[in-house]
């Protein structure tokens, strides 16, 4: 149960009422925020086109935001979330074996790019070239995608009792894998709206990333 600001006693109705509200209008606007900047561009976007799909006022917008920037950087950083929670249940439901590859690699086309091309065209095509503060933002995204990878193929050398010399390889692989996930989202998805067959890419894309796991771990 939400807490009054001491801490201690429960909120009353009409509080926790309001604090819905605040979390509803919140919400409405950042979800009016991310498809007008995926439809028109985050440039050609207002925002009082933002409050009106929102059905808020435009002082409320900024209420909860600072500015335009400021939402573009919140759905970034709820976009990368869901994109690592999309891998990592991957990696987790195929028991961190070498066929983890081959899983999230289908749900990065599949459901990511595919599925929720709003969230392709920001994160992809919307923030690039933006401020220092927004390519920060994306850095920090595409870190950490890079980690989790590292981090898997750790444990999956592990599981099937790999010999790791040093680090260098696992954080070879996690780079290598996101920067083939970002051309293929760009030539692909941007460039070329979307392949005809997704589920041929995505094999052609696991083929390619697997013969180059595999190469490297001989060496």
């Amino acid at each position: 149960m939400a807490k009054s600001k001491d801490g201690n006693s429960p909120l009353s109705r009409s509080a926790l009422r309001r604090l819905r509200e605040k979390e509803q209008r919140y919400n409405a606007i950042l979800e009016a925020a991310k498809f007008l900047f995926a439809e028109q561009g985050y440039h050609q976007t207002s925002i009082e086109e933002i409050a009106d799909a929102a059905e808020v006022s435009t002082g409320a917008v900024y209420i909860y935001f600072k500015n335009k920037e400021d939402l573009l950087i919140k759905l970034m950083q709820e976009i990368g979330h869901q994109l690592r929670q999309l891998l990592g249940d991957e990696f987790r439901k195929s028991g961190y074996s070498l066929d983890s590859f081959k899983n999230i690699s289908f749900a990065f086309l599949k459901d990511f790019c595919g599925n929720h091309p709003e969230w392709l065209a920001i994160f992809f095509r919307e923030s690039v070239g933006q401020s220092t503060e927004v390519e920060e933002q994306r850095r920090q995204v595409f870190t950490k995608v890079m980690q989790d990878i590292k981090a898997a193929f750790v444990q999956i050398s592990k599981e099937q009792g790999i010999a790791l010399v040093d680090d260098s390889k696992p954080e070879l692989i996690g780079v290598c894998i996101v920067g083939v996930f970002e051309r293929i989202a760009f030539h692909y998805f941007l460039w070329q709206d979307q392949p005809e067959d997704i589920d041929a890419l995505a094999q052609k894309s696991i083929s390619y990333m697997l013969g180059g796991i595999d190469r490297l771990l001989k060496e």
